[in-house]
Order: C-alpha cells, then structure tokens, then sequence
C-alpha cells in the first residue's frame, strides 16, 4: 500500500487521539481499582482533595499515605490529564482538520470528559453507589470515544478510502458488506452491554438478597456467551474475506486474543472472589481453597477483567468503523440507516 497524505495535512490531531487513548485506558485500570478496594471515599471533598488545589496536594502525603488515598486521588489526576489531553485535541482538530463531522466529534468527546468528571465528583459528594455506577459505565463510552478520534484521524482512514474497490475489497458486494456492518454493530452493542452488566454485578448491595445477585449474574454469563458467539463470527466474516485486509484482520485477531484472555481472567475473578465449581471440590486444590476477597490478586484480576472488557468493546469499534470506511457506497448507507434507527436488518 503506498503512502497517502492525511486529510488534514497534520498528523497531530492523530498523535493526541493516541495519546488520548494511552491516557485513558490507565484510567479505567485505576478506576476499576477504586471499586475493587472501595476506595472511591478516601477523599472526601472534591473539586479539591482535603482542601487543596487538586494539583498542589502533597505528593509526599499522596505517595506514602494510604492506599485508598493513593488509588483515588491518582484516579483524579489521571482524570484531570485526560481532560488536558482532549482539550489539546480539539484545539489541534479545529487548526488542522477542516472536516467539519471530525471536529463537533472532538467537542462531544470533550463534552463526555467533562460529564464523566462531573459525574465522578457527584460519586463524592453525594456518597452515591448508583452513581458510581453510572460513572463506571460511562468511562467506556468515553475510552470509545477517543479510540473513534484516532481512527477518524490516522493516515490509514485516508488510506482506506483510496483502495477501497465496491467489487474486490468486500467480496461479495454490498450483501456481504452489510453482513459485515451487522456483525461489527452487534458486537460493539453487545460489549457495551456486557460492560453495563458486569457494573451490575459490581455494584450489588452487600445486604441485596441472593436472589438478586443470581439475577444479575445469570444476565451476566448470559451475554458472554452471546458476546463470545459474536466475536468468533465476527473474526470469521473478517478471515473470509477474499482479499487479506490487514486493517481488519489484526484487530479481528486481536479481539479474538482478548476475548481468550477474559473468559480466563471471568473465571479466575469468580474462583477468587467466591469458590471453584462445586463439581471440582473433589480435588485436593479446589477443596482446600480459600476465598480472599481483600486480596491483592483478588483486586488486580478483578480489574484487569473489567479493563479487559474496555479493550473488547474499543477494538470491536476500530473493526466496524474500519469496515464502513471500506464498504462500498451503497453498502455503507444503508449501515449509516441502522446505526441511526438501531434496527438490524
């Protein structure tokens, strides 16, 4: 594939997004720390922490201080820098980028920033878990969000467009086109509603009867296995292409690799949180286990699954926006109706 100018002319709008994207993912990790350790009051005011300018709080105290404190007040931090970063991306989008979609995407991005740092101050100030909860579900709309900017703003968007052939880069047209927008918008819903289920799960009541957990775990490994379902079909119709498609074919094959990887790091949270299936007792190892729900590797796989299931619903996104950046025009309408009208033909 040969080289092809960018659209905008500058490759800083790209770098920032990136940047944006690197930015954001460690937020989620630290996010789901503070869940895991409920943390998420060890600083009890907010703009400020314990009265200071957020930035100006003794590092001494941050770095040496308790953990909690630690875990939140880097949440915040980190939160503030992605706020910065963003608002450089718009700034480079509005200078660099003349199409017009790219830079109102760049302003609701900064707007969803702002939203989700308002919403986790109202976590503080009202002492809410519902809220903390739709905290949790909306870093993920905005980790998507500025995965959507880098690859609205990446050479190969341009690239794409000027190698896409109706006939030979689909393969069987605007039918199979189609199958492909379907499969991509179903797994990007899916991953996204896996996320808001497992936030769920999360945040049950200590006090909430048994009936309600079995509830929601039930919905829970209910929508894995679809999700798992769609994933491979999705990495199929990818692979079946008759034209081997870099650009969809490794993130197909990366979302495969993470799919892999979370449904081993879903099982080891629910060995260590509660205990190994009752059809295992019988051997020695599960028989003596021990549940440490405290635990320092409690904690981490349990966030490492939950930002597992961020990577999952992003990279689903880079496969379904890379797929319409390659359909044919007929093909790419018609997915456009259904992103709109959120029916699956």
């Amino acid at each position: 594939m040969s080289s092809i100018p960018t659209e905008t002319g500058s490759r800083w709008p790209h770098r920032i997004a990136v940047l944006l994207v690197c930015v954001t993912f460690p937020l989620i990790w630290v996010g789901g720390l503070v869940t895991s350790y409920d943390a998420g009051m060890a600083v009890p005011d907010w703009p400020s922490t314990y009265g200071y300018n957020l930035f100006a709080y003794p590092w001494t105290t941050w770095f040496f201080g308790p953990w909690d404190l630690f875990i939140e007040h880097g949440h915040r931090l980190l939160g503030a820098a992605a706020g910065m970063v963003c608002i450089a991306l718009v700034l480079a989008t509005f200078v660099s980028d003349t199409r017009g979609w790219v830079r109102a995407f760049s302003v609701a991005t900064l707007a969803m920033v702002i939203v989700q740092g308002t919403l986790g101050g109202m976590r503080v100030l009202l002492d809410a878990r519902q809220v903390a909860m739709l905290h949790g579900i909306t870093g993920p709309v905005f980790f998507a969000m500025a995965t959507a900017m880098a690859v609205f703003t990446s050479p190969l968007w341009r690239q794409q467009r000027s190698v896409a052939s109706d006939g030979v880069v689909m393969g069987r047209g605007i039918l199979g086109a189609e199958r492909l927008h379907r499969l991509g918008l179903l797994t990007v819903l899916f991953a996204y509603i896996q996320l808001v289920l497992g936030a769920q799960l999360r945040h049950v009541p200590v006090d909430a009867s048994p009936s309600r957990f079995n509830v929601a775990l039930m919905f829970h490994l209910g929508m894995a296995f679809v999700l798992t379902v769609h994933v491979l079909l999705l990495a199929i119709r990818v692979y079946r292409l008759p034209s081997p498609i870099s650009a969809l074919r490794r993130p197909a094959t990366a979302l495969v690799f993470l799919l892999a990887v979370q449904i081993g790091l879903g099982s080891a949270t629910w060995v260590l949180k509660y205990a190994w299936p009752s059809w295992m007792t019988g051997f020695g190892f599960a028989a003596s286990h021990v549940n440490q729900a405290d635990s320092w590797l409690t904690a981490v796989t349990v966030t490492a699954h939950v930002a597992m299931g961020s990577l999952i619903l992003v990279t689903s996104l880079v496969i379904l926006l890379r797929s319409l950046r390659l359909a044919p025009a007929e093909a790419k309408s018609k997915a456009v109706r259904t992103l709109a009208v959120g029916w699956i033909a």
